[in-house]
This record gives C-alpha cells, sequence and structure tokens, in this order.
C-alpha cells in the first residue's frame, strides 16, 4: 500500500502537496478528502500514491478525512491529459469534470412524505363503517387501496377531500406516515411510450455491425457515422447502445445545444426507461445534484447531455456518441478551453470503448483523420422508409430588387409559399442566425453609428422592450430621440434579426400562430422543452428562431423551410466561414420533410454563385469538402496543421500592444521550422467590456512540442496584474 498521497487542493494556487494517508484509509485516483493547510483545513483531490515523497515524513501533516471516490481513476488521467494539452491547470480540469452542486456539496436531499395504511389494517374491511359514518374518510381509504402509497397533495386531490379526514386517520392509527429521499428528475413528470427498435436499412445495418464489432477490439476505433439528414443516424445510436449496455456496460451521447436534450431524452427514454440519465448546465442545482449522483452510484446506465455530460462517472463505458459532432459549441469558451468531440475521442481510448462520431456534415478535421485512416467510417446515404430528401432552391434576391425597386426581407416566392403552407396546415420554420430587431441604430445626416462604450461593436436594437443592448457585455440603454452627434432627428434602424422578422410575419401572415426561438426568448428554465413541445404539437403554425432550431430537431409537419439570409456567415473575417455557413444550411434544410410528406427549401442570398450555396443546394458535402479542400491545403490551415491563438486583454491598448509583442518574441525563439508565428495585432473586436483585446496566431506542424513551450511560458513568464494572456488550442473562431 502506498504511504503517501499527493494532493491538489481545490483552490487557485494550482498545485500539489504530499499528505500521509492515516491507516486503515483506503485512498484512490480520484478521492476527495479533507486535509489541514495551514491553519485551516482545505477540500483537495487525490492525483497520485506514492511509496516514496520528496520530503521528510515527520514534516508531513495526515490526511483528515476521506470524503469518497468522486472521480474515476481514468478520468483523473483524462483531466491531466486536458491541462496538458489545452495548457491549463490541472484544477481547472477537475473542477470542470464535477458539476458545481457536487464540488460544493451543500445541495439539500429532497424528501418527500408518503401516506401509507398502518401494518396489520385490513383496508377493505374498513369502508363499509366508515361510509356511514365518515364519508370523506371513507373516500381516502379508497382512494389509498389505489394508490397504495401516495402524498397528501396527491390523496386529498384524488378523493376530493380536505387534510382533515387524512390527519384523523394519521391519529386513529389507520394510517403511517413516512419520509422518503426523492430524485430530483428533469423530465420525471413526461409520459414515456416504449418504443421497439426499429427495422435497419442495409445500411445502417453496415454501419451497426462496424460500431458494434469495434466493441470486440482491443484497442477499438473512432467511427465516424456520415449520414444526411433524416438518414436514421439516431436509430443506429440506439441499438449499438443497446448491445453496449447488454454487454454490461454504459453509454454516454452528447448533444451539441441544450435544445436539443429534451427532444434526444425523451426518444432515449422510450427505448431505455429509466436508464437514462440527464447532464447539463440547464438543470437546477438539485437536479444536476442527484442526476450526478445516480450516475455515480451505478443505478442509470446511459446520459445524455451537452459538453459536461462527457464527464459522467461511469467506471466502465462501452460505447460514446457525439452526435452533430461538427459543431462549434462542443468548443469550451473558457478555462478549459477543450473540444469535448476531441476529449470525447480520447477518453474512449483510455476507457477502451468505440467513440462514434455523427453528422451530415463533418468537420474538416474529422473528415481528414477519416482520409488518413485514423478514424473508421460508415455512410447512410438515403432516407429511410418512404421519407425523401427536402427539394432546395436559391432564390436570387438581387433580382427579386430589380423587380421589386428594392431590397426585400421576403421574396414573392417564399411569401407564396408560406401562405400555400397555411393554407395546407402545414408547418414552416423561418431561419435567420442573427437575433435581437436591427443591428445598427444610425444618423441619416452624419452617420452616427450607436456603439457600446465598453465595446468596439454596435448595439442591437430590441423593438419589444425599446432598449439597445450590446451583445458582448450586455450594456443596456434607452435608444436616443435625436442623434447624440449632430443633433438630428431622423436615426434609422438598420440590419436584420429574429425580433424583426417575427414583426413582419406577424404583418405579412396576420392569421398564423408565431413563435420566436433565440436566445432572448430561451430564458426560463424549460423554456426550450416547451416551445419545442408546442410546436410539436401543432400550437404554432411559424417558428422563426436562430441556429438553436437548425440542429437535430423532428417535427414530421414541417415541410417548408425558409433561409431568410444566408450570406451573413459568409462575411465573416475567418477561415471556416464557408464551412460553417454550409454545414448551418444543410442542417437546417434537414429540419424539412422529416414526416410522409416531401419537403422543401427555399434560400435566400445576394450571392447565388458562392460554392457553399452551389454545394448546398445540391446537398453535396463530398463536393464542398474536396473545393475548400485545396485552399486550405495551400494556406495550410486547419486540419492541415494545428493552431494556437493567444488572447491578450487589458485597461490599456498601448501596454497592451507592447505586452503581445515581447509574448511573441519569447515564444519565437522557442519556434521551429515545424511552427508559423503570425504578428501579434488586434483582435476582429478590439474591446469587449473595457478591456482591450490583442492575439496572437501559431501554426505548427509539431503541436505536442509548441503546447510544452506555451505551458512553460504559461507557468513563467509573467504579466502585469490587470493583462490576461489566454491560450486556446484548437479553437474555432478568430473572433
Amino acid at each position: 500500500m502506498p504511504k503517501f498521497a499527493r494532493v491538489l487542493p481545490d483552490m487557485s494556487l494550482d498545485k500539489t502537496f504530499d499528505y500521509k494517508i492515516p491507516a486503515g484509509m483506503d485512498l484512490r485516483l480520484g478521492c476527495r478528502v479533507r486535509i489541514p493547510f495551514g491553519r485551516t483545513e482545505r477540500t483537495g483531490y487525490v492525483v497520485d500514491l506514492v511509496d516514496k515523497s520528496d520530503f521528510p515524513e515527520n514534516r508531513l501533516k495526515a490526511i483528515a478525512v476521506n470524503e469518497g471516490h468522486l472521480i474515476p481513476e481514468k478520468m483523473m488521467q483524462l483531466g491531466q491529459w486536458i491541462a496538458d494539452y489545452y495548457c491549463t491547470g490541472m484544477i481547472q480540469s477537475v473542477r470542470n469534470m464535477l458539476p458545481a452542486p457536487v464540488r460544493k456539496d451543500k445541495v439539500k436531499e429532497k424528501t418527500q412524505k408518503l401516506l401509507s395504511f398502518a401494518e396489520g389494517i385490513q383496508p377493505p374491511s374498513l369502508v363499509p363503517e366508515l361510509e356511514k359514518k365518515y364519508p370523506p374518510r371513507a373516500a381516502v381509504v379508497k382512494a389509498l387501496l389505489g394508490l397504495k402509497e401516495a402524498p397528501q397533495a396527491l390523496l386529498m386531490k384524488v378523493a376530493n377531500v380536505s387534510a382533515s379526514p387524512i390527519k384523523s386517520l394519521l391519529k386513529a392509527g389507520i394510517l403511517e406516515e413516512e419520509v422518503r429521499h426523492v430524485e430530483r428528475d428533469p423530465f420525471g413528470d413526461e409520459e414515456v411510450i416504449i418504443s421497439k427498435p426499429l427495422e435497419l436499412t442495409d445500411e445502417q445495418t453496415d454501419a451497426f455491425k462496424l460500431i458494434t464489432n469495434e466493441m470486440d477490439e482491443e484497442k477499438p476505433a473512432t467511427v465516424v457515422l456520415y449520414g444526411i439528414t433524416g438518414s436514421g443516424k439516431t436509430e443506429v445510436y440506439l441499438q449499438a447502445i443497446a448491445e453496449a449496455l447488454s454487454r454490461g456496460k454504459q453509454a454516454i451521447v452528447l448533444v451539441p445545444e441544450i435544445s436539443l436534450t429534451p427532444q434526444t431524452v425523451h426518444r432515449f427514454r422510450s427505448r431505455f426507461g429509466k436508464q437514462v440519465s440527464v447532464l447539463h448546465s440547464g438543470l437546477s442545482e438539485g437536479e444536476r445534484y442527484d442526476q450526478w449522483k445516480l450516475i455515480s452510484r451505478g443505478e442509470t446506465q446511459i446520459v445524455v447531455g451537452a459538453r459536461s455530460a462527457l464527464f459522467a462517472p461511469f467506471h466502465n463505458p462501452g460505447i460514446i456518441v457525439v452526435d452533430e459532432e461538427h459543431e462549434p459549441s462542443y468548443k469550451q469558451d473558457s478555462h478549459p478551453r477543450y473540444n469535448a468531440r476531441d476529449i470525447a475521442v480520447m477518453r474512449g481510448i483510455m476507457d477502451k470503448c468505440p467513440v462514434v462520431l455523427g453528422s451530415a456534415t463533418p468537420s474538416f478535421e474529422t473528415m481528414n483523420n477519416a482520409n488518413q485512416g485514423k478514424y473508421k467510417m460508415a455512410k447512410l446515404t438515403q432516407r429511410p422508409s418512404t421519407a425523401v430528401v427536402p427539394s432546395i432552391k436559391l432564390v436570387d434576391m438581387r433580382t427579386e430588387a430589380a423587380a421589386t425597386g428594392s431590397n426585400q426581407i421576403f421574396s414573392r416566392e417564399l411569401i407564396e409559399s408560406v401562405k400555400q403552407q397555411l393554407h395546407d396546415r402545414m408547418q414552416t420554420i423561418l431561419f435567420l442566425n442573427r437575433r435581437g430587431y436591427s443591428t445598427h441604430l444610425t444618423c441619416e445626416k452624419c452617420q452616427y453609428t450607436s456603439k457600446c462604450g465598453d465595446c468596439s461593436t454596435s448595439h442591437t436594437y430590441h423593438r419589444k422592450s425599446n432598449v439597445l443592448i450590446c451583445h458582448l457585455c450586455g450594456d443596456i440603454k434607452e435608444p436616443p430621440t435625436k442623434c447624440p452627434d449632430c443633433g438630428h432627428k431622423d436615426l434609422s434602424f438598420s440590419g436584420l434579426g429574429t425580433e424583426k422578422i417575427e414583426r413582419l410575419c406577424r404583418g405579412v401572415f396576420p392569421n398564423a400562430r408565431i413563435a420566436r426561438m433565440d436566445s432572448d426568448t430561451m430564458t426560463r428554465k424549460d423554456s426550450h422543452k416547451t416551445m419545442l413541445g408546442d410546436f410539436q404539437q401543432g400550437k404554432y403554425d411559424i417558428l422563426i428562431g436562430t441556429q438553436m432550431i437548425a440542429k437535430g430537431l423532428h417535427f414530421p409537419r414541417v415541410t417548408l423551410v425558409g433561409v431568410v439570409f444566408a450570406d451573413a456567415g459568409l462575411n465573416m473575417a475567418d477561415f471556416r466561414a464557408a464551412e460553417r455557413t454550409f454545414q448551418l444550411l444543410a442542417q437546417v434544410s434537414g429540419r424539412s420533410g422529416r414526416g410522409d410528406d416531401a419537403g422543401r427549401v427555399l434560400i435566400q442570398t445576394y450571392n447565388p454563385t458562392h460554392p457553399a450555396l452551389q454545394c448546398a443546394l445540391e446537398g453535396d458535402f463530398d463536393a464542398f469538402y474536396e473545393d475548400e479542400k485545396m485552399g486550405r491545403e495551400v494556406m495550410k490551415f486547419p486540419p492541415f496543421s494545428k493552431m494556437v491563438l493567444i488572447h491578450f486583454r487589458g485597461p490599456e491598448e498601448g501596454p497592451l500592444a507592447s505586452l503581445a509583442s515581447d509574448f511573441s518574441q519569447h515564444l519565437s525563439k522557442a519556434c521551429t521550422k515545424d511552427d508559423r508565428l503570425m504578428p501579434a495585432v488586434p483582435s476582429p473586436i478590439e474591446k469587449v467590456r473595457g478591456q482591450y483585446r490583442y492575439q496572437l496566431t501559431i501554426f505548427s506542424d509539431n503541436i505536442r512540442r509548441l503546447v510544452r513551450v506555451l505551458n512553460w511560458l504559461r507557468l513563467n513568464y509573467k504579466a502585469p496584474k490587470e493583462y490576461k494572456i489566454i491560450i486556446d488550442v484548437d479553437p474555432q473562431s478568430l473572433m
């Protein structure tokens, strides 16, 4: 038995300390412990067990309390890999693995008082006498005969009585009350009808066999499930997971957006019942605490959720599924800045289980890994049964403007198509990946534009609340009645957002039932679930939304999707702009025609000849990939090299520019022929929340060596106190 434990205190120090292990204390990697630290006690995590310490034994203190094994040993190893690769502290990596309620351990257990018949009571024999003398008490007894046990509120409702007869029965010893622990289940109230596995197509069968065969391998491969939208990827997931469960293992299923969780959970619970848990940041603290505890105790075998579900404390996962693996939302934008897709692959290697990366439009990184033979690939090219791929049409808004004499937001064809949908009592989705009403408030005379004082970006106008909002820092102000610069009163609202689309729709389609789904409207707990459920049930004719409605959702009565302005993403200063645009168009197009009726997609654009739009028109990802790949290879952009983006933040621009330049000089000394170091430049958005921003980009063919250098600089390069240096390995955006 090791004599010493290396403990990482839960504090920003990010340094380990050696402690003696008391006799009889069963410690493993991942245990949470209480340790003496200075004059107080701290919580820490065991990261190593050793026979020898670098310090004299008589100087070492003993661990005070072992609070239990919270993190599986392999997960601790994964945490160290995350810290090393993403250039962050180990304590940040460990904290990221535990939901805050579990780490702080301050959540109270939920309890419920349940009423039942006292032992020895024969309820049926009591009914006749009670009906004569005390009818309300008889009603309680008869109700409880059917319920067996129930909380008081439910018993009162079923028996249609007040609390008085229940209290009388308790006092008489006929009923008894017991306090029980209750698990908080975010989807516990939903009615679930158990479904049976569907018959697989030949392509689905081949994909299923490829995945399950990997379960028998000593070193299972990552499998790319490359299938068009509506091709039945989820059914393949379900049957592969069933196979993993039959082998006594568990499953992790990742989805890119919290909004996808309700539909995914419903689909999985209809197949696996209460074996399915949920983990994501949208749950209440109590729900996250209880769901994590259920998983930790082995009482559920499947977890569905966003990024954080990847760290579910399963000890024996048999499969990990990353649905819509191409989505940039899998990349965390705070420390540790990990990509859940890549960490899923690494966890699969450590746990020796296959990882399935599913997508209709795989990321270029995933396609490159498949082409190089690092990943295996299965393709689904057809929709099952009678479903057909929707027809797609590009609407040239230049022609529309010429015909109508002005730039229009809705083309004539889109308006007529929506009207036909309403007549046929079918549903429509209108997509615009920009929230708000207008993106600019501008003076017609001097061209003044309302900008946030703390950020180098324009305010967005929100008409419903009549405010200007900065979407970067949250600054809110009332719109001026005249120009602050020249005093002119002619102020115009330009640009386009989902709120404006909603208002225009209500004018053009006055009898339509219209809903809007974006981050401005989805602010309450369960708002995603409620909105999607209402649309599914046909309570709305038109759903307007941003990217949260573009992915993975299944609405059989949606037969028209309108993309209001397809060009927005193409204008971003990012080498991934075309890739993101194609992926988003493919995903939102896939929401149409998923039932028995044929679907249509209308994509409005001022740039119809762009390769991304032309390939989206044909639904040809392979052609788009080959075209885009050539430019990336020439420029040696990812995936043909690795990229690191180093951010600099500070209150003054001059000193910040000097800091970025000085750091660049230090880094250049460690660069080799494998690296391309770009000059430090102002970020595309130069100021956010009063902080100036610079950035430094480096491309490398040897990322392992580069992250070692960056980790050394992270620990040894000292920036002034008010300034920050943030290292982002494998960034998903240059913004």
